[in-house]
């Protein structure tokens, strides 16, 4: 089924891309494993303050990624790519000369409202083939793993070199860098259209939340990245209670991070390979669980606090993989883009709950009631993910058409093909697939048949005026 292998192009534009993700996401992360020990040295600081400047970015991302992308559809990709770069930048500088909270708070929340995610995406599927498109996104899923890795570990050394004001510093230096990939590597388009597999469309929003297992799922990332920001407002803390200076917590998280990436991979694979997706699922939710139960008992312990922090990223990580993966499943054909745009904005929205809750409850009660509370939150989501059903292992498949179209029907009636979505102004079909059962010849009869029709009978077929950007 149109298996090529990627040009050097859609090579050279994806590797562009998924830096510029990566780079940002690594200004976003680097702060966590450091804020809350430094930030204390800023005026008018307050534990609920420190949560907010946080969480504050997910606010504005969440509110902004869909209206940026949107936006892009009509003025172009790499417009909005710059501004949003330029806004991340200008918020990344403000908070690198402020004094105090309140400034960190705004500079984060400008580096939030920088939203690009859903325009990068788009920009994505308009430099890569439908075949390829999967295998692209699949990339820059990889590039924000790999920098909420290194995030985590070169923030306090940079940190201990820089100072806070070094890493802000250091971020926007990483937009500008950004801007000059985005037109060095990435290729002009001359056209630009929407992709119901990567753009959220406002006509699908009622159906997709209308679907209860996709409801599940967006309640768990809502609770997974709470639970990420909530545990960074006291977990450095504790660690230099715990006798284990913010400047060498590095040499903790490198070992810690990587046996935990490790120990993720065959989670993974099970879950796919073997089929055991809702099992590991629900187990890598009780282990987060566990980890917060773990890091108030061995507080005062840093072997013991290792070991939680092990078990706490390495469930972190395989969830942060098959959550995505259970979304692309579940989600009828042609309707991934919006099931995505809703599931990331439920994500930014529990970064931003995280950290208000974190902060708030610290500076109330006390930060070990902070892991309690997130041990809380963690159970009430396995319990909700107990009750979703069996996915059905289902692929995504792009597939690129010619006049006249075919119907859904004449799609679903090939054996393996179970829902199907034709779009005119794509000139694409979505498939969702049974790989076991696909039967890639009658597939690729019934295309044959079409470009024979047209070449016989030639007919007008819907066009779209080029855009040029």
């Amino acid at each position: 089924m149109l298996q090529k292998n990627m040009t050097g192009t859609e090579k050279r534009a994806t590797a562009g891309l998924s830096l510029i993700y990566a780079f940002r996401m690594l200004g976003l992360f680097m702060i966590l494993p450091v804020f809350s020990v430094y930030a204390h040295q800023l005026e008018n600081t307050t534990p609920f303050l420190i949560g907010l400047a946080l969480g504050i970015y997910g606010l504005t991302q969440a509110c902004l990624q869909i209206p940026f992308g949107v936006i892009s559809d009509r003025i172009g990709r790499k417009p909005i790519i710059t501004v949003g770069l330029l806004i991340f930048a200008i918020g990344s500088i403000i908070a690198a000369n402020a004094h105090g909270i309140y400034g960190i708070i705004l500079g984060r929340a400008l580096q939030g409202a920088g939203a690009i995610s859903s325009s990068t995406m788009a920009l994505l599927a308009d430099v890569t083939h439908e075949q390829h498109r999967i295998k692209a996104m699949a990339t820059i899923g990889l590039s924000i793993g790999f920098s909420f890795a290194v995030a985590v570990i070169v923030g306090p050394i940079i940190n201990q070199v820089l100072g806070l004001s070094g890493i802000f510093s250091l971020t926007a230096v990483m937009a500008f860098v950004g801007i000059i990939i985005l037109f060095t590597m990435v290729p002009k388009t001359k056209k630009w259209t929407t992709h119901r597999d990567s753009e959220a469309s406002f006509a699908q929003l009622p159906a997709i939340f209308a679907n209860k297992e996709l409801r599940r799922l967006n309640i768990g990332i809502f609770v997974q990245h709470a639970l990420l920001t909530a545990t960074f407002v006291v977990l450095p803390l504790l660690l230099k209670f715990a006798g284990l200076e913010q400047h060498a917590q590095w040499v903790m998280y490198l070992p810690v991070l990587v046996l935990a990436f490790a120990v993720s991979i065959p989670a993974i694979i099970i879950a796919e390979a073997r089929k055991k997706m809702r099992r590991v699922f629900t187990a890598c939710i009780f282990t987060l669980a566990f980890a917060e139960l773990g890091f108030w008992l061995a507080q005062d312990s840093l072997a013991g606090m290792a070991i939680f922090m092990f078990l706490f990223f390495a469930a972190f990580c395989a969830l942060e993989a098959t959550l995505p993966s259970l979304v692309s499943k579940i989600a009828p054909a042609g309707s991934k883009g919006t099931a995505m745009g809703i599931y990331t904005t439920c994500q930014f929205l529990g970064i931003f709950f995280g950290g208000v809750m974190g902060g708030w409850i610290y500076q109330h009660y006390s930060m070990t009631d902070v892991l309690l509370m997130c041990m809380v939150m963690a159970l009430a989501w396995f319990i909700i993910a107990l009750r979703m059903a069996k996915p059905k292992y289902l692929s995504s498949f792009i597939l690129p058409l010619n006049y006249p179209y075919p119907s859904k029907d004449q799609l679903t009636s090939i054996p393996g093909v179970v829902d199907a979505a034709v779009f005119s102004d794509e000139k694409v079909a979505y498939l969702k697939i049974d790989k076991d059962l696909i039967d890639e010849s009658k597939l690729q009869s019934m295309m044959s048949a079409k470009n024979e029709t047209q070449n016989l009978n030639p007919q007008v077929q819907p066009t779209q005026k080029p855009n040029q950007e």
